[in-house]
């Protein structure tokens, strides 16, 4: 693959919060990761009017979601104003309560830039940051999320990344996901640990409950569907507060299209998570498979069919265990999962001794280690159910 050298001119990030300092909550993760206890001791929402830069992104960029081609040469605008807010597009589950898309993505999410709880290979940027370096933007008429890839060596704390997470809070309610293409690597993900995900603080993690919607590390070539709660909680998937929360719960999504290399080959497609009292239930759709419902916005689960995964019962009172969630992307290299378990993986464990080692040395690999987010739409009962936040989250998991 030919990677162009465009220079690429980021615009302005609207309205992000001053940074807080607190005590921040490891990540968990599936049960074939190992857990540590650590917490990070700081965070921060970066705020400034960004200037320009230039930088190489990946040539995948040159075409949109839509097969569209267009140029790497890119103009990042500066997001307008949600106008998302009371819109009226409604069927008869659900209203339309929030859109981030281009137009609005970076005046919704905040960037977290404290250090990695989980314990990663990984430098999370702030905005100014993250602008400067050309890791966060608008590109082929998406959200670019990406990670360093021309850096050889870094310096501690590892490769430089981004991880964003909204600024208002949801309980239920219906979430789609348009992603055109997920993080991967040209060595089959190797040293990767990228999810996207929603999780609350109430109470302290994990008694708001946890929702890893795309989650996986290295060279798996599918996603996790997993739920983290306090106890009390369990589904016929077993004991969601496993491992005191830190395994939780969870149902492996068997198709190659899902995730990863995989995923980006069909052009991505559409995650969808509908959270109710009595259910919390996930289904994926490849590109050329997306409901008609919701590319016309009026999306109805229950034309779907079966979802991919659902956790629902009477072993666990859903509104007692999940409120108040955030939505998360990030892209994390290494750490308590992606490097716990390199020894274990042949095909990483062939290209160096240690996962941090080899993540260090070939920043070329990662050229596809990028988010690129068509939208998220949140939908809600009757416009109900979010929060506004006005300040960085006094807990935020990494």
């Amino acid at each position: 693959m030919v990677w162009s050298s465009s220079l690429l001119r980021f615009g302005v990030f609207a309205s992000l919060g001053a940074g807080s300092q607190a005590a921040y909550p490891t990540r968990a993760r599936p049960s074939h990761a190992p857990h540590s206890t650590k917490s990070a001791s700081s965070a921060q929402a970066a705020s400034s009017t960004l200037a320009g830069s230039s930088a190489e992104l990946p040539s995948t960029l040159a075409a949109s979601s839509t097969g569209t081609a267009s140029s790497t040469q890119a103009v990042f605008p500066t997001p307008a104003a949600n106008n998302s807010q009371g819109t009226n597009n409604t069927h008869s589950a659900y209203t339309i309560q929030d859109v981030y898309d281009t137009t609005s993505f970076f005046d919704g999410f905040e960037f977290y830039s404290g250090p990695d709880p989980t314990n990663g290979f990984v430098n999370y940027h702030d905005a100014a940051l993250a602008n400067t370096s050309s890791l966060a933007g608008y590109a082929s008429g998406g959200v670019y999320l990406g990670a360093d890839f021309t850096t050889m060596n870094p310096s501690t704390p590892g490769r430089g990344s981004v991880r964003v997470n909204s600024k208002k809070t949801y309980t239920k309610g219906l979430f789609i996901a348009d992603i055109a293409h997920m993080p991967s690597s040209s060595k089959s993900g190797c040293g990767l640990w990228p999810a996207f995900w929603m999780f609350g603080e109430g109470g302290g993690w994990p008694n708001s409950g946890e929702i890893d919607i795309i989650e996986g590390v290295n060279s798996a070539t599918s996603t996790t569907f997993t739920l983290h709660t306090s106890a009390g909680c369990s589904f016929s998937q077993g004991n969601c507060n496993a491992g005191n929360g830190n395994t939780g719960c969870g149902q492996k999504i068997n198709n190659a299209q899902s995730y990863g290399a995989g995923f980006n080959a069909i052009g991505g497609g559409v995650y969808a998570v509908e959270w109710t009292s009595n259910a919390i239930s996930l289904w994926f759709f490849p590109r050329t498979n997306i409901p008609a419902d919701i590319t016309a916005g009026n999306p109805n689960p229950a034309k779907w069919g079966a979802a991919t995964g659902s956790f629902s019962g009477s072993g666990c009172d859903i509104d007692k265990h999940f409120n108040g969630h955030q939505i998360v992307f990030n892209t994390d290299f290494c750490g308590d999962w992606a490097g716990q378990v390199w020894s274990t993986d042949s095909t990483c464990s062939s290209l160096a001794s240690t996962c941090a080692s080899y993540v260090a040395a070939n920043p070329g690999d990662f050229k596809e280690a990028f988010w690129l987010i068509n939208s998220v739409k949140v939908f809600s009962p009757n416009g109900s159910g979010t929060t506004k936040r006005d300040v960085t989250p006094h807990h935020f998991k990494a």
